[in-house]
């Protein structure tokens, strides 16, 4: 399923740092969540709906125990496994990502496409955009096929300023 088109800040990183409402893309974001899931055999529980919502909220990236205080808040309940077995499943899914660096999450703006993704995230306010990156994607299987290597997974993330934070400093 092709992105929102109606929403251009959830999907281009330069708009993304920027403010901007994005809930009218959040219901059409369910929908192809809801379509992707069912597509793999998979059901997008309440529980991991909400997870998911929460996510798409704003763009940064959120610890598990954030996501659990927020369904706790939800009437959820507040134990750890439930925010850790909702995440989960939103990543298996291609619906979320794990940033490391963070060790947080954060939807994914290109759920059900395949594409290797650079994250952009801001040092100061930990704001994250998605940015595509195919090509720095391809520079490193190529270096890692020279030594006979087979990247299978790869994660890019990228620590800086946000344009808002730079303009703080």
């Amino acid at each position: 399923m092709p992105a929102p088109q109606d929403c251009p800040g959830c999907a281009t990183p330069d708009l993304a740092f920027a403010a901007h409402d994005h809930a009218h893309c959040t219901a059409d974001a369910l929908a192809r969540a809801e379509a992707l899931t069912a597509a793999a055999g998979a059901r997008l529980t309440p529980v991991r709906r909400r997870v998911l919502e929460i996510l798409l909220e704003e763009h940064r990236a959120l610890g598990a125990y954030d996501v659990l205080s927020r369904l706790a808040q939800d009437g959820y309940g507040n134990q750890p496994p439930v925010a850790y077995r909702a995440l989960e499943f939103l990543v298996d899914q291609g619906l979320a990502h794990r940033i490391q660096r963070l060790n947080a999450f954060t939807a994914c703006v290109h759920p059900g496409e395949d594409h290797a993704p650079a994250f952009l995230i801001c040092r100061s306010c930990h704001a994250v955009a998605e940015a595509p990156a195919a090509q720095a994607r391809a520079a490193l299987d190529s270096a890692a096929a020279q030594s006979g290597f087979l990247v299978e997974r790869a994660t890019i993330e990228a620590l800086g300023l946000c344009p808002t934070c730079r303009g703080q400093a």
